[in-house]
């Protein structure tokens, strides 16, 4: 094989926890050629896992049979008319990378999502968020190839089975498929959304031209940056619990008791806060050993050094108990558990 392989490979900079791993073999494949290369020669009764950049990851231990984290690269402009603009990006592209290019060149629609960790191959797997705005507005389609028999499909968005944090490729074709571009859908003038509490009170009073893709770009960085570690100095995976959904009647008990929750109406009942339920249980800055809830924001979990996964795992039980004690309410873990 061209392609060069690694074998038993340190992971440990493959994941932003950064907690101890290894990986059997390990292939970057930069090409579609070079991943259906490898996916073609790997042993078919070896299991096979796909990272990104690991920002929403725990690695439980060494992986077994093929790791492959995409390199696959390149941004481009593919049409465009009056109104909008079509650009794709290659799996392998840092995402903040294909927001700060799209927003240069003054197309709408990314800037919500900017400085959020990961590849552009990982966003629709997450459907990623942030700051009212999901991936699935702006997606055209996603570009796959399939584990089994390396064929190349294409799927629009509406086929993507698009819900918070969840997608098809993460749960009812989960393992099936490999994500290996995306194609999105820009505004080519200014559409910016800044619904968000932040940034509608920084926006305030200002005219609706004076809202640039730029200036909302800056501010989420802004945001972002006062609120969340960087991994880089701070070992940690973002959001470590997603933010549950609970009937209006629970909601409404639990406003009743709890004067001060968080809470935002959905079509499918109410989202409520849990950085809050976390923070209001007793988490905030509060450590177990070598890991932690964040001192500033309650939802990040973060490894002051030399965690191993399982003190990750008990501090997530811990967390998750507590508030569903205290609160009646279950927090469903965001990232992505492997092997």
């Amino acid at each position: 094989m061209s392609l060069l392989l690694q074998y038993n490979a340190d992971l440990s900079g493959f994941n932003t926890l950064a907690l101890p791993a290894r990986a059997a073999c390990l292939a970057r494949p930069k090409t579609l050629d070079e991943l259906e290369q490898v996916l073609a020669e790997r042993d078919p009764q070896s299991p096979v896992y796909v990272i990104g950049e690991g920002s929403n990851l725990v690695i439980q231990e060494d992986l077994p049979g093929l790791t492959i984290a995409l390199a696959l690269d390149g941004m481009i402009k593919v049409r465009e008319t009056d109104q909008h603009v079509w650009v794709a990006a290659g799996a392998g592209v840092h995402w903040d990378d294909l927001v700060a290019w799209t927003v240069e060149q003054g197309w709408q629609g990314l800037e919500n999502l900017s400085l959020i960790p990961g590849t552009a191959g990982a966003a629709p797997f997450q459907n990623i968020g942030a700051y009212g705005v999901e991936l699935a507005q702006v997606l055209e389609q996603v570009t796959v190839m399939e584990i089994a028999t390396g064929e190349l499909t294409h799927f629009p968005a509406g086929e993507c089975d698009f819900a918070y944090r969840d997608s098809r490729f993460k749960s009812r074709d989960k393992g099936r498929f490999i994500i290996t571009g995306i194609e999105l859908k820009l505004n080519r003038q200014a559409q910016c959304n800044i619904s968000y509490g932040p940034l509608q009170q920084h926006f305030a009073g200002l005219a609706s031209g004076e809202v640039t893709a730029a200036a909302v770009r800056e501010q989420v960085i802004a945001v972002r940056q006062s609120k969340l570690p960087d991994p880089a100095v701070l070992a940690n995976a973002g959001s470590f619990f997603k933010n549950p959904v609970v009937s209006t009647e629970k909601a409404e008990a639990l406003k009743e008791a709890f004067p001060q929750l968080v809470a935002y109406p959905q079509q499918d009942g109410v989202k409520l806060a849990a950085g809050w339920l976390i923070e209001a249980a007793g988490w905030k800055g509060k450590q177990l050993g070598p890991v932690g809830m964040h001192r500033d924001q309650a939802l990040v979990l973060v490894n002051h050094g030399g965690a191993t996964p399982s003190d990750v795992m008990a501090l997530a039980a811990a967390v998750r108990t507590d508030v569903w004690q205290r609160f009646g309410v279950q927090l469903e873990q965001e990232p992505i558990v492997l092997p």
